[in-house]
């Protein structure tokens, strides 16, 4: 056998526990609720410390910015309309907390299903067997309208989309994010990616009409992008590529004009992000909550299904956050 070196473990050095700087004490722990308990003792009672404290600073966050009249940007993926949460953004709408909502050409086209039928989204596995996935032709016809109209009237595709929906008097109007920020006067954006929506495969799509609308959108949302100096804030659910993409690109040209123009504005820091997913992915936690805060603001990244997470958001926003205490750092 091979005699190897080993270090002499008698020769290290030790301390007390009592000196010792501790994470974790008891008066961090969290507290059991009985069920006569509001919701800021639900938050109060979370553990301080990691995810909790970051929910915290986060709801801080928002609620100053809501105050002081900083932009709040819900940027969004179509699951959250699957997920029947159009009313909760609405409310969240109603109430103040949404200075402008983004989402991709899916979450539009759910949105205007909804809104007209009160359905959307398909069978998948089934109809791709056959091919019938993606055509039904009433979306597209009312969706390639809307386009041409947009185009002539030099306005962005969201906000053509909700104007057309409460033309119509949709029946189900009442859930639909594009008609309801179209009525509050709240920008919805929508980002559209060729060739990734049901719409772009019938015969009768205009790609040059939706190109334009949607590119007027991305300016819109630039245009808010360049106002998230000191403290505004920018929440992600559940878009894993376009619209981390489309961010970064409007936080670019933001901070290009700005800084042109403006030399001593034109940095757009100091401001709040946070990416909501059920898995956390490549782009939303590069694009959203690192990148662009990385010389200053802060970013934060939860974990969870939306069905729950957004609920939980929205009604500890409502309950007004959580009322300002001291949040220790982990």
């Amino acid at each position: 056998m091979r005699h190897y070196q080993k270090i002499d473990l008698r020769k290290v050095k030790t301390h007390s526990i009592k000196t010792r700087k501790s994470k974790i004490q008891i008066k961090d722990f969290g507290k059991p609720l009985s069920s006569q308990h509001d919701f800021k003792s639900f938050l109060k009672s979370l553990p301080k410390c990691l995810k909790a404290n970051d929910f915290r600073k986060l709801l801080d966050s928002i609620v100053v910015a809501k105050r002081r009249g900083k932009p709040i940007i819900f940027m969004f993926g179509a699951h959250v309309i699957k997920c029947g949460l159009s009313p909760v953004l609405i409310d969240l709408m109603q109430n103040g907390f949404i200075s402008l909502l983004s989402t991709s050409g899916a979450g539009a086209i759910h949105d205007l299903e909804i809104a007209l039928w009160g359905k959307t989204s398909e069978e998948v596995e089934k109809s791709i067997q056959d091919g019938s996935f993606g055509m039904a032709r009433e979306t597209t016809e009312i969706f390639n309208q809307v386009s041409l109209f947009a185009q002539k009237e030099n306005a962005g595709l969201g906000e053509a989309l909700g104007k057309r929906i409460l033309g119509l008097k949709a029946k189900f109007r009442k859930y639909s994010l594009l008609a309801n920020a179209f009525k509050l006067r709240i920008p919805l954006t929508v980002h559209v990616a060729f060739g990734t929506d049901i719409v772009h495969q019938h015969p009768n799509f205009d790609p040059s009409s939706t190109g334009a609308a949607t590119h007027t959108d991305f300016k819109i949302l630039a245009n808010e992008v360049s106002k998230l100096n000191n403290g505004g804030v920018v929440l992600h659910f559940g878009s894993a590529v376009i619209l981390p993409e489309v961010f970064l690109k409007t936080l670019s040209v933001a901070r290009n004009i700005k800084g042109r123009s403006r030399p001593d504005k034109g940095r757009i820091e100091n401001f709040t992000t946070a990416n909501f997913d059920m898995i956390q992915h490549y782009r939303p936690n590069l694009n959203v909550v690192l990148r662009p805060t990385q010389k200053s603001g802060q970013g934060f990244s939860f974990s969870g299904h939306h069905e729950i997470m957004l609920p939980l958001l929205a009604w500890a926003l409502k309950a007004g956050g959580h009322g300002g205490q001291r949040i220790k750092r982990m």
